[in-house]
């Protein structure tokens, strides 16, 4: 199982990115899926999450300007990222709990991270 981000790049204060994170592989099925901020030397932080149903969480610092959703049948999930700040800047992993085929147990899997740097 893979997961792969992409969707990071420069961009100006108050600007927006779109991330997506791809699940690919011998899949059974995905239940959480979400997105984790690093900054630079900093700790990794939640930043939303979503199940499969639907169900958000988010991050206080976020609220308001990212939005996260996923697209089951693709098995991936997005980061739309608006109003971005120079504190967002970091790279930016995508974690999915993930059940393989002909298993009953799901496991976390990471993504490798996208970097995004918004200048001030």
């Amino acid at each position: 199982v893979q997961l792969q981000a992409s969707g990071g790049g420069l961009v100006q204060a108050g600007g927006s990115l779109r991330l997506s994170c791809a699940a690919s592989g011998s899949i059974g099925g995905i239940d959480d899926m979400g997105w984790y901020h690093q900054a630079p030397g900093k700790q990794r932080e939640l930043v939303a999450t979503i199940t499969r149903g639907g169900s958000t969480n988010y991050a206080d610092s976020v609220k308001g300007r990212f939005t996260i959703s996923r697209d089951n049948t693709k098995n991936t999930a997005y980061l739309q990222m608006n109003s971005l700040k120079a504190e967002d800047t970091g790279v930016y992993y995508c974690n999915a709990d993930i059940r393989l085929r002909a298993e009953w147990r799901t496991r976390g899997y990471w993504g490798q991270g996208t970097l995004v740097t918004v200048s001030s």
